[in-house]
């Protein structure tokens, strides 16, 4: 479909709309999330075919602690069964797993599952996936913000050395190029606290779609519409 110059390296999915998906079959919103689950084995094999190197999914946001307590606790039973099953899945599939975002505010059994899988994978050298877990764009920046002014504090760097590569060095992402094309489904216009800094040149395409009908098809027209942008960063 595709050639390799037209293909985005690195794919952002804001995965939106399971919750919408379960309320119009009259289904309680868990089951949005486990039709939104099985979508991301889908994406994962979608963009193996595409040849696309990374792939980062926006599954959990600092601002969704904020949710139901049962719905988060719902959530995370839900995540550590990805982990468990299909994440190992995928994983044998030569895809290798990372994680951003704090982290550290994760349920113990979830981190333990999660830090498993990511070293089971840490030597494969396919397809990269990247789960957004407890992440906020704002928080990550604040994270990065201090530990390069700790560094300064330390005499480590001088406040001159600050630039834009520096900042980036900081970030939850810096073993991964910034994303080429964003994908948002459900319709929704807006970035919602994910990758602010990263994103500045990506290509944005929005579907209609809620996530669990997000398919091939749409990852094929997200792709070709890509490749017909002409890309400036800026430049005439």
């Amino acid at each position: 479909m595709s050639s390799a110059a037209t293909v985005p390296r690195h794919i952002a999915v804001i995965m939106d709309g399971n919750g919408r998906w379960a309320n119009a079959r009259g289904l309680p919103r868990k089951a949005g999330h486990r039709a939104g689950a099985e979508a991301v084995r889908e994406a994962v094999e979608i963009c193996q075919d595409l040849k696309v190197d990374y792939l980062t999914l926006y599954a959990f946001s600092s601002e969704n602690w904020n949710r139901p307590e049962e719905e988060v606790k719902s959530l995370m039973k839900l995540l550590e069964r990805f982990l468990k099953t299909k994440a190992r899945e995928i994983t044998k599939k030569n895809v290798r797993l990372q994680a951003i975002g704090r982290l550290h505010l994760l349920p113990d059994h979830v981190r333990r599952e999660l830090d498993q899988v990511i070293s089971d994978t840490r030597e494969n050298d396919g397809l990269t996936l990247v789960l957004a877990l407890s992440y906020g764009s704002r928080e990550e920046l604040v994270d990065a913000t201090r530990a390069i002014a700790n560094k300064a504090a330390a005499g480590e760097i001088s406040p001159d050395e600050i630039d834009g590569e520096l900042v980036s060095q900081h970030l939850y992402t810096r073993d991964c190029p910034d994303p080429d094309l964003l994908i948002r489904t459900s319709g929704e216009l807006r970035l919602s606290n994910f990758l602010l800094w990263q994103l500045s040149y990506a290509e944005i395409f929005i579907s209609q779609k809620n996530w669990p009908d997000f398919r091939k098809a749409d990852f094929e027209e997200a792709v070709a519409e890509y490749a017909r942008r002409n890309r400036r960063f800026g430049k005439v």
